[in-house]
């Protein structure tokens, strides 16, 4: 079985141009920083990735194959209010995922009082996609507490934008007292997960967000199985 999964890499491999052979995925992290985000909730979110990126779980992850992830990570609420984190970059050596933890660490919040324009998150992360180092997977995650207020949903954002070859993974912070637990989780399920594979990580509050990133993390860069490779992964 073992030597199975490693010829069907070979040969996945032996196909592809020599660029993408340099990168396995290409994972854009998007973070919800609209006005149901107040000041420390956003500090448990960035503290979060943080501490996931540098956890030992996540670090066994990004460094359990030889070819590395590419990471991006950038914020997002209004339609016009979104902004690059960390640009992308090539995590190839332990040194580099320090570096990339230690730029969103040093982030500050760019935007707080914009509502929740998830469609144009979503546009905004194809078109970060379309210039990430050629991989072969590209993920994009996204992370909120509420549904969309503003602007087209994510329906359109996947039917207008590029998104056929992208997985989009999200990450439900149960903590708006107004939206209703069964409600954010169904809309994430029926309308953000896209492409094979797609999965939803739970947050019970911003408090426990740094264990939902960590896990979804480690999912996600779980170097892929047989059936991840053909498409025939569960969703959801």
């Amino acid at each position: 079985m073992v030597k199975a999964a490693i010829l069907l890499t070979v040969l996945v491999l032996a196909g592809l141009p020599a660029a993408a052979q340099q990168c396995r995925l290409a994972l854009a992290l998007a973070l919800d920083v609209s006005s149901s985000v107040d000041a420390s909730e956003d500090r448990l979110q960035r503290g979060g990735v943080v501490a996931a990126l540098t956890s030992p779980e996540v670090k066994a992850a990004f460094f359990a194959s030889d070819l590395p992830v590419a990471l991006a990570v950038y914020e997002w609420s209004g339609r016009y209010n979104q902004e690059i984190v960390l640009d992308w970059r090539m995590i190839d050596s332990p040194r580099a995922l320090i570096e990339a933890a230690e730029v969103v660490a040093a982030s500050k919040r760019s935007h707080n009082d914009f509502p929740t324009a998830m469609g144009y998150a979503l546009g905004y992360g194809a078109g970060l996609l379309t210039r990430a180092p050629v991989c072969l997977r590209q993920t994009l995650d996204m992370a909120g507490d509420g549904q969309n207020n503003e602007g087209f949903g994510p329906s359109r954002a996947y039917a207008e934008f590029p998104f056929d070859q992208v997985t989009v993974n999200g990450l439900v912070v149960n903590a708006a007292d107004f939206e209703g637990e069964v409600g954010l989780i169904a809309f994430y399920k029926a309308e953000v997960l896209h492409g094979p594979g797609a999965f939803l990580e739970i947050a019970d509050g911003f408090e426990d967000y740094e264990r939902a990133m960590r896990r979804k993390l480690e999912r996600e860069l779980r170097p892929p199985a047989i059936g991840a490779l053909d498409g025939s992964a569960d969703a959801g």
